[in-house]
């Protein structure tokens, strides 16, 4: 009967999973990757990327080089590099980002700084597709 019990157990927790919140603080660096079910903060730098199926919120302190895979994001920080948000990209006064931005909507505070390429709308969905027909598109030019 304990092992039936603690078996529900374990398959409850990796269902809850997603509601995880991860914490890079301020004075911490990290050089690789973030693969997350759950929220990711980063007030500290990472050179790397990250990839969840939650938020990314880079406070004003947060610093990230490399790659940003997201549902939403909330950026105060610095980025350099890409960033792709399934829903809603949100950068902040003090946001500061080099790269290329694939968003489905982007709201964009007076004061934040963006230098870089930007897709919106539908384009996230089909980001597969999306980079096919780009391929296609090079090919034929």
């Amino acid at each position: 009967m304990f092992n039936k019990t603690k078996t529900n157990f374990m398959t409850k927790n990796q269902d809850i999973d997603t509601g995880s919140i991860n914490l890079i603080g301020v004075g911490t660096s990290i050089n690789g990757e973030i693969k997350s079910n759950g929220d990711v903060r980063i007030d500290g730098t990472l050179v790397g990327s990250v990839n969840t199926k939650g938020k990314v919120v880079i406070g004003s302190t947060g610093s990230v080089e490399g790659e940003i895979f997201c549902q939403n994001a909330d950026i105060s920080g610095a980025i350099i590099g890409n960033i792709t948000v399934a829903e809603l990209l949100a950068l902040k006064v003090t946001a500061n980002i080099k790269g290329e931005i694939v968003t489905n909507k982007l709201s964009i505070e007076p004061g934040a700084n963006f230098s870089g390429s930007c897709s919106m709308g539908g384009v996230v969905k089909d980001l597969k597709h999306a980079e096919g027909r780009d391929k296609k598109i090079e090919k034929t030019a």
